[in-house]
């Protein structure tokens, strides 16, 4: 039976097929690395995320100027902007991530269901230096090219690559790829539930590697930036509750110097 990942990857499929990411504004992509950002703070590194409404909790923020947003994600401290570009079910659009690069010198990570080098292929033109890939969308076959090709063409275009997990099994899976970053997802994209010890169950076990390990989903506040942390997450994406603050900036400002 199909679960809430098929309905996005379906609708993922009709948006690849209805062009929507050949429409995109081209623009000049700063050599950014996301990785090295984070590795290279000294607080805690929070990738701020622009999204303006979520499945679970419906719309966020009424604004749609993201490259305020955006700037005010900047100023508070975030080491990147995460840009979701899903059109139908978090009203995202291809176009934020070229507003946000001109208004932004951090680096920028396109967030969407990814199942195509054409996206890939969008997400370089419109100057984002890294994509997010979801293991189990290879795993269910809905990718139209193996995680290990994903990942060579991704850096092929001068992007880095965080691969999202939300299972010891796909961790593991990820361990032995060449993505850049690994991304624990709190959040079960089956039935959109979200349990911070997703985090805890993966990362507190294996600490020691070359890759850089991003929790992301159900973080609030400080206290869940520190816990998360004493799992052994290196780095923290929000959105959620910096979309919903009444002050973004501070928002982010607060989370950042969490530890």
């Amino acid at each position: 039976m199909a679960d809430y990942l098929d309905i996005l990857a379906n609708d993922a499929k009709k948006s690849i097929g209805s062009r929507y990411y050949e429409a995109i504004t081209e623009v000049t992509k700063p050599a950014l690395s996301l990785k090295q950002s984070i590795l290279g703070f000294k607080r805690a590194p929070i990738i701020s995320e622009v999204k303006f409404t979520s499945p679970s909790e419906g719309e966020l923020r009424n604004s749609r100027d993201v490259e305020s947003i955006a700037g005010y994600m900047e100023e508070g401290g975030a080491v990147g902007i995460s840009v979701l570009t899903e059109p139908n079910h978090f009203k995202g659009q291809i176009r934020f991530v070229a507003e946000i690069r001109k208004q932004v010198n951090v680096p920028i990570l396109m967030k969407d269901l990814i199942l195509s080098p054409l996206q890939i292929d969008a997400a370089s033109k419109s100057g984002a230096n890294a994509v997010l890939l979801i293991q189990t969308l290879f795993e269910r076959g809905y990718c139209e090219k193996d995680v290990q090709e994903m990942i060579a063409y991704s850096h092929s275009k001068s992007l880095e690559v965080l691969l999202e997990v939300h299972t010891e099994k796909e961790f593991f899976s990820a361990l032995k790829t060449e993505a850049d970053m690994i991304g624990v997802n709190n959040r079960d994209l089956k039935t959109l539930k979200v349990d911070l010890e997703v985090t805890k169950r993966i990362l507190s076990k294996h600490r020691s590697s070359e890759k850089v390990f991003v929790t992301e989903s159900g973080i609030n506040s400080s206290e869940d930036v520190r816990l998360l942390r004493s799992y052994g997450a290196q780095a923290f994406l929000v959105g959620t509750a910096i979309m919903k603050a009444g002050n973004v900036k501070e928002k982010v400002k607060e989370l950042v110097e969490s530890l």
